[in-house]
């Protein structure tokens, strides 16, 4: 496993170059000129001329590069062209927002997509597992800024009414007045619950899918006429069998999560990883965007790795060499 591991890391240190050369030539042939966004769009040519050379624009493309590589990894990566704060520590605020509300989002939707999926796939083509089937549907359909509106609209404002009280229960927007793990769960809450519903519809579709495939397995029979109770054979066997193709797509779609949750941040304004993205590319702040996008990427090809590991761990039946 730890040569599997290693060669896997290997494998994914060409990928990662050739995404940030990628990334950083389309970012700085046909995005805005860093040069002129540092000079205030100023038409005065020693200004500009006089940036170009402090930021290594004179020099060729592969050169620049090359530089920015060397600085990145480092831990040098800037300043922004627009604020003059450290792009380091503006993605490292920004990731954490954005971490947080991805683990509680991952966290409870996969608790509640495994939950939903096992019980489809036991009772499939009941009436409970049609129920479902229809909440599944209805919540990929549904457009995530309209569901958002809809929670702060009952779930801030009209609750507040509902339970004739002058405190908001849930908050729509960040609150840095209040501390400590029920203010948390307060501005979680409704993010969270915006972020699970797409989440859990999908995951829950695999996971009875794959459940159901389990359930009609030789191995399952077999256990069956030994005389285990179903209950047994579906959580104890069916269950882990059944769970490596639904981590492979919970790792994927975290590994993108972690890009940032536009929509969501947007219509809670919490400063995460995707209000820093769309800031950046409203400003045609270049000195972020290439960071932002590096960093995106490497999370990508970590829980892509975690999830061929975690993978061969769940399933007996694979074996990693």
């Amino acid at each position: 496993m730890t040569r599997y591991i290693g060669r896997r890391i290997l494998a994914a240190i060409p990928v990662l170059l050739l995404a940030s050369l990628l990334v950083f030539v389309l970012v700085r042939q046909f995005g805005a000129d860093p040069a002129r966004t540092r000079c205030q769009q100023s038409r005065d040519l020693k200004c500009l001329a006089r940036t170009r050379v402090q930021l290594g624009l004179d020099r060729p493309l592969p050169v620049q590069y090359v530089d920015f590589m060397g600085d990145f990894v480092q831990g040098d990566w800037g300043t922004s062209e627009r604020t003059d704060q450290s792009v380091a520590e503006s993605i490292g605020i920004a990731l954490g927002e954005t971490a947080q509300l991805a683990f509680w989002g991952v966290a409870f939707s996969s608790v509640v997509a495994i939950s939903v999926g096992v019980y489809s796939a036991n009772k499939a083509y009941s009436p409970g597992d049609y129920f479902f089937t229809g909440l599944a549907f209805a919540g990929i359909a549904m457009p995530t800024f309209w569901f958002g509106l809809i929670c702060i609209n009952y779930l801030t404002f009209h609750l507040k009414e509902l339970l004739n009280t002058n405190e908001v229960i849930f908050f729509s927007i960040p609150n840095a007045t209040g501390h400590g793990a029920i203010n948390g769960f307060r501005e979680l809450a409704l993010p969270v619950l915006v972020l699970s519903v797409q989440l859990v519809a999908g995951w829950s579709r695999y996971q009875r899918s794959s459940m159901l495939d389990e359930l009609d397995s030789d191995y399952i029979r077999t256990a069956r006429s030994k005389g285990l109770t179903r209950r047994r054979v579906v959580w104890k066997h069916g269950l882990r069998n059944s769970l490596g193709a639904l981590v492979t797509v919970i790792a994927i779609d975290a590994g993108a999560l972690f890009g940032g949750l536009i929509v969501t941040e947007r219509v809670f304004s919490r400063p995460g990883m995707g209000t820093l993205f769309l800031n950046a590319l409203g400003n045609g702040d270049s000195a972020v965007l290439i960071p932002w996008m590096i960093v995106t990427g490497v999370f990508i090809i970590i829980f892509n790795l975690f999830a061929d590991i975690l993978y061969g761990v769940l399933d007996p039946r694979v074996r990693v060499a």
